[in-house]
């Protein structure tokens, strides 16, 4: 190491050595958090499952498991403030992850696990399942909130294909709100 190089990074230096480590962004941060949880979740079923192993269905499971930490209130069909989007007075129902924050949530581990190496064909975040579930819930929490989801108009060729796929979505997203979808309920 030469003089000169110990005296620019050297004390009373105002540069500093160059590193090839920088802050991790907001999104990698919560990525690496968000793949840490479900890789914590995957260890603590009985018996554990490793990644290897994981499917859409271990998917399904952990994001149903998050929503006894939701904060969204989520009105239940026999609930009568159901569908009303700002409801006068407090109610049993059920408080649950908001769809927008499993969505992203979903989006932050497809990406990490590819980044783990993961092969995106079997990427379990990826699933056609997930993307119906998310869609159901994004459906149900409308609906018992009252909020209007309007769809963006696509194509005809894809709008049709859409719409008579939706149908089926929808009938089993009213079908699930005793089973999947409104699993907790307060007493």
């Amino acid at each position: 190491m030469s003089s000169e190089r110990g005296k620019e990074y050297g004390e009373g230096s105002s540069s500093s050595p160059p590193t090839t480590t920088t802050t991790p962004s907001r999104y990698e941060s919560q990525k690496r958090r968000d793949w840490n949880t479900f890789g914590q979740y995957l260890k603590n079923q009985r018996p554990p499952v490793a990644l290897a192993q994981c499917n859409f269905n271990h998917v399904l499971e952990f994001l149903r498991y998050l929503d006894q930490f939701g904060k969204t209130k989520v009105h239940v069909q026999g609930c009568m403030f159901y569908g009303q989007p700002e409801p006068p007075a407090p109610c049993t129902c059920p408080l649950k992850q908001a769809w927008g924050s499993l969505d992203a949530l979903i989006g932050r581990l497809r990406a990490a696990y590819e980044e783990h190496g993961g092969s995106p064909e079997t990427n379990p975040f990826a699933s056609a399942s997930i993307r119906v579930y998310l869609r159901e819930v994004r459906e149900c929490q409308a609906k018992a909130r009252g909020i209007p989801y309007k769809k963006k108009k696509k194509s005809s060729k894809a709008s049709n294909t859409n719409t008579n796929h939706d149908d089926s979505t929808t009938n089993t997203c009213s079908s699930s709100s005793s089973s999947g979808m409104m699993h907790f309920s307060t007493p």
